[in-house]
C-alpha cells in the first residue's frame, strides 16, 4: 500500500505526505502569534518542506505569512478567493485561489474544495473586501496515488458532511486557544460526529495545546484545561461513545507517524 504519514506542528499545522506528495495544512511554524505564546518548541526547518500548502480561511492563526514564505514562491499555495485582495503580501506567492465545490489538480495531488461553517475574515478593518464580503472559509478533501484526506479547517457543525467520501486519514479540530472556544468551532463531541459523519481510518486531533495567550492561564485556569489540556481525551471519550471505528493518534508536536 502507498505510503501514508503525518507529523502535527501544533495548532493546525501538519504536513501530510501521501505516497511521495507532501501537502501543508495552514502552518503556523513561529514560536509566538501576536499575543499568543507557544507551548512547545517551534518547529524545525522541515516543517516548511512541502510540494503543496492548503490554507483553510484568512484568520492570523492559519493565514501567517511569516510561516508561509519559509516554502517558498514556487510552492503553490491554495487559499479562498479573494485571499490576495484581502492580504495583499500573498501575491508575491503562487497562490491557486478556490471557493466550495471547486476541484483542483496541483502538484500531482487532487484537491476538493468543501465549504466551513466559519467566519473566515482577516479583520473588520483590513480583512474585509469590498462590499463588507469576507473570503470564504474551506474545508478539504485531498487524495494522491490512492490516499486521502479530510481537513475540514475551522468549522462549526455542518449538514452534509456524509457527503464526504470516506478518507484514510482525518485531521479534526477538537480546540481553542483563549477563555472560549467561540463562535463556528467544534468540541471534541463535535468533532467526533463530524468525523463519524465523513468515515476515516485514522484521527489525528488538531487545533488544541499549542498557543494560550500570555499570562491567560493564571487568569482563565478552567479554561486552560478545557480547551488546552483535556480536549484529547475528551476526544477519546467522544469517539468511543460514537461507536466511532477508526484508530485515534495522538502525537506529539513534530511526532511523525506512519501508517
Amino acid at each position: 500500500m502507498t505510503h501514508l504519514a503525518v507529523t502535527w506542528w501544533g495548532h493546525a499545522s501538519t504536513t501530510v505526505e501521501l505516497g511521495g506528495a507532501r501537502v501543508a495544512t495552514d502552518p503556523l511554524l513561529d514560536r509566538r502569534l501576536l499575543h499568543l505564546r507557544r507551548a512547545s518548541p517551534a518547529p524545525p526547518p522541515t516543517a516548511a518542506v512541502a510540494d503543496l500548502v492548503l490554507v483553510s480561511h484568512l484568520h492570523h492563526d492559519h493565514l501567517h505569512l511569516p510561516s508561509l514564505r519559509r516554502f517558498g514562491a514556487r510552492v503553490p499555495v491554495v487559499v479562498p478567493r479573494g485571499a490576495p485582495r484581502a492580504v495583499p503580501a500573498l501575491r508575491r506567492l503562487s497562490c491557486i485561489e478556490a471557493v466550495p465545490g471547486d476541484s483542483l489538480d496541483v502538484a500531482g495531488v487532487r484537491v476538493e474544495v468543501l465549504r466551513a461553517e466559519h467566519d473566515g475574515h482577516r479583520d473588520v478593518r483590513r480583512g474585509r473586501l469590498p462590499g463588507g464580503h469576507a473570503a470564504p472559509a474551506l474545508g478539504f478533501r485531498f487524495e494522491h496515488d490512492g490516499r486521502s484526506c479530510w481537513y475540514p479547517g475551522d468549522t462549526g457543525p455542518q449538514p452534509g458532511l456524509a457527503a464526504v467520501a470516506p478518507v484514510d486519514l482525518a485531521l479534526v479540530p477538537i480546540g481553542g486557544w483563549g477563555p472560549s472556544l467561540g463562535e463556528h468551532h467544534l468540541d471534541p463531541a463535535q468533532a467526533a460526529a463530524a468525523v463519524a459523519a465523513v468515515g476515516a481510518g485514522i484521527v489525528v486531533p488538531v487545533h488544541y495545546g499549542t498557543f494560550w495567550p500570555v499570562g491567560l492561564r493564571r487568569l482563565h485556569p478552567r479554561s486552560h484545561r478545557e480547551l488546552f489540556v483535556d480536549p484529547p481525551a475528551r476526544f477519546r471519550a467522544a469517539a468511543r461513545e460514537a461507536g466511532l471505528g477508526a484508530e485515534v493518534v495522538v502525537p506529539a508536536p513534530g511526532e511523525r507517524v506512519e501508517r
